[in-house]
């Protein structure tokens, strides 16, 4: 009786202990994390937004990056001297042409897909099957089915996938939910518009030329359509062609329909329709719509997408946006800020983006940083480590960015054959139409075979 009586004091002074020690870091300002094992980090994709997003998760969790992997052996050099030097390591970060051989060497906890569209679903479910829990960038996919698969292969496998639909984690737009969506100061909602006005549509029409030699550029093309090479793709040039993506649709409209989405609890919608198209003089090669209307219907409300890469905005103040109409006010909001008016008394309420310089003092210096969007990111990456440590769904859990994605995409099925469809998530199938049904899924160039939910 002694004997367990002595070592159940000595468990309680183990334990006093921890917790002065905690309280004594915490007091100092020290992060608890400092102290975690650190995460097995690998990133597919190490071009602009795949550095940042590995950036932001290392300001917020203790890793280790084992590996980076990318087709352009000049950008997997440049990546590899900005992280070892943001590390301050000189141990050699191993280094991958071919994702798969990443995986199946390295073996990380957590990968970050930061590749293009036309990679998103194969790069995910690889990761997924070897282990690890998934950061992937939106859309999920360039195909329903896809993005079917993908939500398959996370359930079966019960990892962790967080979807770079960061509005969801957007201090200031998080703000607007609680304090004007949630606490009813809308009132009934019945109408909302998203949008996006920017020029962004590439009308470059360079020459074909030479691969260089430090580029795979099949490895890189994978299971979509193989373009004669024009130029390295980097940088957005491979989102003006509908092989790699769905266009302004599948890159923009997106981000601002899951927000509102997010912003007012809604799933899939009743029915999506959609016209749009080419409708400037283009000299350029792009292949994707420069003007587009949707409509995606649920019951009592109607969310209205435009983009336009010509002309003016509708508001310059809200040129890539959402506006949430209610019977009681609007809201307006944007990765920026947000504004809400008052019908009754014309009461405005504001907010704007959140700026963390003296806490992350190094954003200052990282090179093509988007500086309004770090915040967002990073509490982003917070609820996707709290979601694996928890066992829980993440806020842009990936039944969430599917159905995001899945929509768009529907939308531009819509415009192709010029009518509106109803899709059937559970039979995977639009309704009565067998037409639309076989555009769910892309054909894969091969030897890549197209995964299957």
């Amino acid at each position: 009786m002694q004997k367990h009586s002595s070592q159940n004091r000595r468990q309680f002074l183990r334990n006093s202990s921890a917790l002065l020690t905690l309280a004594s870091l915490q007091s100092s300002g020290i992060d608890q994390w400092t102290f975690a094992p650190k995460r097995r980090v690998a990133l597919i994709g190490t071009g602009w937004y795949g550095k940042s997003d590995l950036f932001r998760l290392m300001q917020v969790a203790p890793t280790e990056v084992v590996g980076l992997c990318d087709v352009d052996k000049h950008q997997l050099q440049e990546a590899t001297d900005r992280i070892s030097n943001r590390i301050g390591n000189s141990k050699k970060i191993p280094r991958y042409n071919d994702y798969r051989t990443m995986l199946k060497e390295q073996k990380p906890e957590i990968v970050l897909v930061g590749s293009p569209d036309h990679w998103h679903a194969l790069q995910t479910i690889d990761s997924i099957k070897s282990g690890a829990h998934v950061y992937v960038q939106k859309p999920i996919s360039v195909d329903v089915m896809e993005g079917e698969a993908m939500l398959a292969a996370a359930r079966k496998y019960d990892r962790v996938v967080q979807v770079g639909t960061q509005r969801r984690s957007t201090p200031h737009l998080v703000e607007a939910k609680k304090n004007i969506v949630d606490a009813g100061l809308l009132g009934k909602i019945h109408h909302v518009e998203i949008c996006c006005y920017y020029h962004m549509r590439n009308e470059s029409n360079p020459p074909l030329q030479a691969i260089p030699d430090f580029f795979d550029y099949e490895m890189w093309t994978g299971p979509a359509a193989l373009r004669p090479f024009d130029g390295l793709p980097h940088r957005g040039w491979w989102r003006g062609f509908m092989e790699y993506g769905n266009g302004i649709m599948g890159d923009m409209c997106v981000h601002m329909f899951d927000a509102v989405r997010w912003m007012l609890d809604l799933g899939w919608p009743t029915k999506i329709s959609s016209t749009g198209g080419i409708y400037g003089n283009h000299i350029g090669k792009s292949n994707i719509a420069d003007t587009q209307h949707a409509i995606f219907e649920y019951d009592g409300l109607n969310c209205v997408w435009q983009h336009r890469t010509w002309g003016t905005s509708a508001d310059p103040d809200y040129p890539w946006a959402f506006k949430i109409y209610g019977e009681k006010g609007t809201l307006s909001g944007d990765p920026m800020k947000y504004d809400f008016t008052s019908v009754d008394n014309g009461k405005k309420l504001h907010g704007d983006t959140l700026y963390e310089r003296e806490k992350y003092p190094e954003d200052l210096n990282e090179k093509d940083i988007e500086l309004h969007a770090a915040s967002a990111t990073r509490m982003h990456m917070k609820n996707f480590i709290d979601a694996i440590d928890n066992k829980t769904r993440p806020v842009a859990d990936i039944e969430q960015g599917h159905i995001s994605t899945a929509s768009c995409i529907l939308a531009n099925i819509s415009m192709q054959l010029g009518r509106a469809i109803q899709y059937d998530h559970k039979k995977m199938e639009v309704i009565g139409d067998p037409e639309a049904t076989k555009l769910l899924q892309r054909p894969y160039r091969g030897p890549w075979e197209h995964p299957m939910p």
